[in-house]
């Protein structure tokens, strides 16, 4: 898959709630195949970006499958881990804000609260069931990749904050936005 296959808002399937998947099979798998392979043809068309993680909704796959990069600090690997079915048994930590941005979510960027650790269960690529904890970026982006399964953006959860919004300038710099251009957005809303 491209780059292309990423769905954007106003898609309305980005706010509809995927399914669970019942069985993992080779479909499963193909279909992280096939999601690695559109986040990867989009990271390389950016030259600011990585692409951290994606949901099987943001190719218009309405399953619970993410796939979650292994390693955010170097762009040059391109391993992701791909998650089925995954809950957030437990949030913890404190809540913390951060930058984000979704390759759903054309060139808007947001400073969005989550929590700073947080306790996962899932299934593997193989059907085998995973439990886990994470903290920091990896909780933060597993958060964000869980909303998508079910059907919430990033921008949901800062709707009415006007300091919240920013882009990204020709360096690669996150700038303010008008709220009033966000707000009033046909697109994200």
């Amino acid at each position: 898959m491209k780059k292309e296959d990423i769905i954007t808002l106003p898609a309305p399937q980005l706010r509809e709630k995927s399914s669970k998947v019942h069985v993992v099979t080779d479909a499963t798998r193909t279909l992280i195949h096939d999601m690695v392979s559109a986040a990867l043809d989009w990271e390389d068309s950016r030259p600011h970006e990585i692409s951290a993680a994606l949901a099987a909704i943001q190719i218009d796959r309405p399953e619970k499958v993410i796939i979650v990069r292994a390693d955010f600090d170097d762009k040059g690997s391109r391993e992701f881990t791909a998650l089925v079915n995954p809950v957030i048994v437990k949030y913890e930590g404190v809540i913390e804000e951060d930058y984000e941005g979704c390759l759903s979510v054309s060139d808007v960027y947001g400073k969005v609260p989550r929590n700073s650790k947080i306790r996962i269960k899932a299934l593997d690529q193989d059907g085998n069931e995973v439990r886990f904890k994470a903290e920091g970026f990896l909780a933060r982006v597993i958060q964000h990749e869980v909303d998508h399964t079910n059907g919430i953006v990033f921008i949901d959860h800062i709707r009415d904050k006007e300091d919240a919004f920013y882009n990204l300038d020709e360096k690669g710099d996150l700038q303010p936005v008008d709220y009033d251009d966000i707000k009033n957005s046909d697109i994200l809303w």
